[in-house]
């Protein structure tokens, strides 16, 4: 049984950073691709950035490239979100989420692909 268990969200202000992390726990055969989703009040769930099992492909949502990075711990299947320039639009539940496979597909962007999600932690950024 995978589990997946988010820190690092809170309260910042516009412009501010923050560094989500991510650790699974029962995943331990392989690293296998992960990816942060986030879901805003009212609004759908939508990706923000994945990471192959290998670290050698990397994909980040539009609204989020150039200010959010998304990255691999030493650990096995640990990941981290690096966010700066925060906007208030960035305001939502962010998800963790692990593909049981090491590769990306070309679907990484869809909530579908992955098998596992942690509970999410919530980040504000006040303006």
């Amino acid at each position: 049984q995978v589990q997946l268990v988010e820190s690092g969200g809170g309260l910042v202000q516009a412009g501010g950073s923050l560094r989500l992390s991510c650790a699974a726990s029962g995943a331990t055969f392989r690293d296998y691709a992960m990816a942060w989703f986030r879901q805003a009040p009212g609004k759908e769930r939508e990706f923000v950035a994945a990471i192959s099992g290998s670290g050698g492909r990397i994909f980040h949502a539009d609204a989020v490239k150039g200010r959010f990075t998304i990255s691999r711990g030493n650990a096995r299947n640990t990941v981290h979100l690096q966010m700066s320039s925060l906007k208030p639009e960035d305001t939502a539940v962010y998800y963790c989420a692990l593909d049981l496979r090491r590769y990306l597909s070309d679907s990484y962007y869809k909530q579908a692909e992955y098998d596992c999600w942690g509970q999410g932690t919530q980040v504000t950024v006040s303006s």
